[in-house]
């Protein structure tokens, strides 16, 4: 069984599951804070870890595995957030990073049976850094699952301009944070605030949450 941590109201319309990143574990601090703003904004979140951060966590030093091959994980995370799921609750997955990718990459054959409601991505990594050619996003051309993209628009792994020429698919929307790193951090020239950027972010995403029903 998937261990989850449970952050907002439990008779919320919508459960959001996340995974973390590639480095940190569901209880980082940027994951806790983001999901303690999406409960206050009354949606139910549950994050979970993928099978090598659990180990890793137990003593292992293994690396992350491809994407590809976590894809199992969050089929059987999703597996198990239906078996608590409110009666007439909705199910959004997503993730931040690499957890955001595995959830994409899942995300269409689950919206084709039913099992969610659509994908949520924070910081997605269209490409490594520096490396703009080995792009991520031949799935996103042809995903039909509603989706929402949160990018800072100075994200290392793809802004603005780039992702314009990336043909991606019309169920794709993508919220621009100002200013904002992979983090959706600015920097304090800009004007902007990490605070404002993820409160944006999160208001985004509750819109996005109630399009949908």
């Amino acid at each position: 069984m998937t261990e989850f941590l449970s952050t907002g109201p439990r008779d919320a319309r919508t459960t959001l599951l996340l995974a973390p990143g590639a480095g940190a574990p569901m209880t980082s601090p940027w994951m806790a804070e983001a999901a303690a703003c999406l409960g206050d904004a009354g949606l139910h979140v549950r994050r979970f870890d993928f099978s090598y951060m659990t180990a890793r966590l137990a003593g292992s030093r293994r690396p992350p595995p491809k994407a590809e091959t976590l894809v199992g994980d969050y089929e059987a995370a999703v597996a198990d957030a239906h078996l608590t799921l409110r009666a007439g609750a909705r199910l959004l997955i997503g993730g931040k990073s690499l957890g955001g990718r595995v959830a994409s990459l899942a995300a269409q054959s689950l919206f084709d049976a039913g099992q969610i409601a659509g994908l949520v991505c924070l910081g997605y990594p269209f490409h490594p850094p520096q490396k703009p050619a080995q792009l991520r996003t031949r799935h996103l051309q042809t995903l039909t699952c509603p989706t929402l993209i949160v990018q800072g628009e100075r994200d290392p792994f793809g802004g603005p301009s780039e992702v314009e020429g990336y043909g991606l698919a019309p169920a794709i929307s993508v919220h621009w944070a100002p200013d904002g790193d992979h983090d959706l951090a600015p920097r304090k020239s800009s004007g902007a605030t990490r605070e404002g950027n993820l409160a944006d972010a999160v208001r985004e995403i509750a819109r996005f949450a109630t399009w949908l029903g």
